[in-house]
């Protein structure tokens, strides 16, 4: 596990092979950072699907609407939704898509995005200033790029727990 420095900008998500460590950057996008934070407090991302894993790209989630109830998972309709916060505004920066960053997904528009993030499994320098950079991994990396694969995968992995590592 990677020191953690800011423990108020650091989220750790349980896996089910083990924990993923992000440093979150409020100083890059402090929108999407203060959402991150709010969700995982809430505990609106436990339990919610990867509905989307494309071995060499990324793996996204937080579809906290349509992903989070085994019961209630559609495969169908994960991925389609957000949250009942607003949309966020576009924070682009000169922050490249490497391997580790955390992207906010969005639709079409580039003001979309809410609840949704990916993470990228190598560097994905055609997303840069297209999409919002506002974390990386510091460690577990390993635990991502073991996440089942699929569009979506038939028994997605989840997001076991999402905390703020000053409330762990």
């Amino acid at each position: 596990m990677a020191e953690i420095n800011d423990p108020e900008n650091t989220i750790l998500i349980e896996l089910k092979d083990g924990t993923v460590s992000i440093e979150l950057l409020p100083d890059i996008a402090p929108l999407h950072c203060a959402r991150m934070k709010e969700l995982a407090r809430a505990g609106a991302y436990d339990n919610v699907a990867f509905h989307r894993v494309i071995d060499g790209f990324m793996a996204q989630t937080g579809d906290v609407e349509h992903a989070n109830m085994e019961k209630d998972y559609n495969p169908r309709r994960a991925g389609t939704g957000g949250s009942a916060l607003p949309d966020l505004k576009a924070e682009f920066s000169g922050i490249p898509h490497d391997r580790g960053t955390i992207g906010a997904a969005r639709s079409q528009n580039p003001n979309s995005a809410n609840s949704q993030f990916f993470i990228n499994f190598k560097d994905n320098h055609f997303l840069n200033r297209q999409y919002t950079v506002y974390g990386r991994v510091i460690s577990g990396m390993e635990h991502v790029d073991a996440i089942t694969r699929g569009e979506p995968p038939a028994n997605p992995d989840r997001m076991i727990s999402v905390k703020v590592a000053a409330d762990a």
